[in-house]
């Protein structure tokens, strides 16, 4: 197996293993993987544009607006417009949604916490700068 090919089985197993932590983390509540994910998202800033929320996620805006139009009806995110931008629509977390995100990103923190235990710090630093280098690639 060349280097290529053994870092690609290695990204495939890692994505599958957090995919499947996912759904089973989402799998007891009532919302869906792309709403929680749009949670998470929205949940790190005050407020997106549905242009950028929609990049974050890798969605067209046309697939992001029927998440966000269930996730306004839950009365987990509201839609604000924008203050400079009157054919933007700003979308933020409500306080509801607010707190689902914030449960949900505890374990998110723990997870990260377990897989990084057994990393250096300079681990840590190389992994991080890695994934910025790859978030930055999509």
């Amino acid at each position: 197996m060349s280097d290529l090919e053994s870092l690609s089985a290695l990204i495939i197993e890692f994505y599958e293993k957090l995919s499947s932590w996912e759904h089973a983390v989402v799998r007891g509540s009532s919302l869906t993987l792309p709403q929680m994910h749009t949670l998470e998202i929205l949940g790190q800033q005050p407020s997106l544009r549905m242009k950028e929320l929609a990049a974050k996620m890798g969605l067209t805006t046309g697939t992001l607006t029927v998440t966000v139009d269930r996730l306004e009806k839950r009365g987990l995110v509201s839609r604000v417009p924008h203050e400079t931008d009157r054919r933007s629509v700003l979308v933020a977390l409500t306080p509801k949604g607010q707190a689902i995100f914030e449960a949900h990103h505890a374990m998110h923190l723990r997870l990260t916490q377990e897989l990084c235990a057994s990393l250096s710090e300079e681990q840590a630093q190389s992994l991080r700068a890695i994934l910025r280098t790859m978030n930055q690639a999509f």
